[in-house]
C-alpha cells in the first residue's frame, strides 16, 4: 500500500505535463501563422493574376479591333501624311529625335484612340496604328530581278494598352503587313 500512496501522492508531481502541452501548443500556433501567411500570399497572387488577365483580354480586344480597321476599305487613306502625326488612332511614321522615347512610352502622347469597352470590369481600352513604311511580303523578294509587283507592302505597328486606377496596366504591340 505505500507503494501506491507515493505515486499518486502530489507532492511527487512535478508539472512535467503541462510544460509538454503548453509547448505543443505553442508549436501548433506558430504552424497554424506560418500556413495562415502562405494562404494570404497565394491569394492575392490570384488576385493580381486575375487583374492582368483581364487587363491582358482588354487590350487583346483593342487590338484585334485595330487590325480590323485596317482592314477595313479606305483606312489607308485615313493616315496623316506629316511625320510624328496622329488622326483618331491611326498615326504617321514616328520619326524619334535623339533622346525621344516611343510613343506608347510617352506621357504626353494623346493620340489614343478608345475601343469598345470589353467590359466594365477591365475598364476602356486604347490602341493607336503606326506606319511603319514597305517592308518585302516574303523573304528575299525584293531581291528578286525583276522584283515582282506584290513584293513589297505596307508595315504597321498597333499598339493597345489597357489601364485603369488601382488595376493592372498592360500594353501589347504587334505588327501588321497591308496588302
Amino acid at each position: 500500500m505505500s507503494i501506491s500512496n507515493r505515486v499518486h501522492s502530489p507532492r511527487n508531481q512535478r508539472g512535467a505535463a503541462l510544460i509538454v502541452v503548453l509547448i505543443l501548443l505553442m508549436v501548433m500556433t506558430l504552424l497554424g501563422l506560418a500556413s495562415l501567411r502562405g494562404t494570404l500570399m497565394e491569394e492575392r497572387m490570384a488576385a493580381n493574376m486575375y487583374d492582368r488577365s483581364l487587363g491582358f483580354q482588354a487590350a487583346e480586344a483593342a487590338m484585334r479591333e485595330a487590325e480590323t480597321r485596317l482592314l477595313q476599305p479606305g483606312t489607308l487613306a485615313a493616315f496623316p501624311s506629316a511625320a510624328n502625326t496622329c488622326n483618331s488612332g491611326l498615326c504617321a511614321m514616328p520619326v524619334p529625335a535623339e533622346g525621344q522615347s516611343e510613343r506608347a512610352d510617352d506621357p504626353s502622347f494623346n493620340g489614343w484612340f478608345s475601343a469598345s469597352a470589353v467590359s466594365d470590369i477591365a475598364g476602356t481600352p486604347e490602341y493607336f496604328v503606326e506606319y511603319m513604311g514597305e517592308a518585302p511580303g516574303w523573304a528575299l523578294c525584293d531581291r528578286e530581278i525583276p522584283r515582282h509587283p506584290n513584293c513589297m507592302r505596307p508595315r504597321y505597328r498597333i499598339t493597345a494598352r489597357s489601364t485603369g486606377d488601382g488595376r493592372a496596366n498592360v500594353i501589347l504591340q504587334s505588327s501588321f503587313a497591308g496588302s
